[in-house]
């Protein structure tokens, strides 16, 4: 996540770095955003800026569909997990867009049912200035990198009071999972929709 330093304007701005090669994936985090934390005024209005107004739970859903039996059956068996992983963004005013990133877990063990857990978690963004051909790479490489932690965090919580092991997801390559829905065509249907 992008450092918050006080560039000398007061508002704990740092440098932006929107270039096409901040998202090639080649070696780097990803681009480098300014986090406007002021009044939302910004010296130089023509340059590129990002700042993350909120994120929060849009759904949550765990089930535990074998309880209790699943215990007793579990210290006989190691479970399988399936880990799912979807982004979507869209436009909700003229400078704001929702970023969802959905994380699904399912865990069976010997067949069956263990646990299953769901979450959306979304961060309203407002990007000013930004190029079009930048918009969707930040809404789906760079917003869910600076989500991913917290939702992270929640589906781990989420599966350990349920009654089982935290369930501890690697940090994910947003830059390699556009790359390959680009590739299966997917940005030609924009996955990023315009304010309804």
């Amino acid at each position: 996540m992008a450092d918050e330093k006080d560039n000398g304007d007061g508002n704990g701005a740092s440098p932006v770095d929107l270039s096409a090669d901040a998202f090639d994936g080649a070696g780097n985090d990803g681009p480098q955003i300014e986090f406007n934390t002021g009044n939302g005024e910004a010296q130089g209005d023509a340059q590129p800026q990002a700042g993350l107004l909120a994120q929060y739970i849009k759904d949550l859903s765990f089930e535990n569909p074998s309880a209790p039996q699943i215990y007793q059956a579990l210290q006989d068996a190691k479970p399988d997990i399936n880990i799912g992983v979807n982004v979507a963004g869209r436009q909700v005013a003229e400078d704001a867009y929702e970023v969802e990133l959905k994380l699904e877990a399912k865990s069976t063990a010997n067949g069956q049912p263990v646990y299953m857990v769901e979450l959306v978690f979304a961060g309203l963004f407002q990007l000013r200035n930004l190029p079009e051909d930048m918009m969707q790479p930040f809404l789906l490489v760079e917003a869910p990198r600076l989500l991913f932690p917290f939702a992270r965090r929640i589906l781990s919580d989420a599966v350990r009071d349920g009654g089982y092991p935290p369930l501890t997801l690697e940090p994910l390559d947003f830059a390699a999972l556009y790359r390959q829905r680009v590739e299966q065509g997917a940005s030609a249907s924009n996955p990023v929709q315009p304010n309804a």
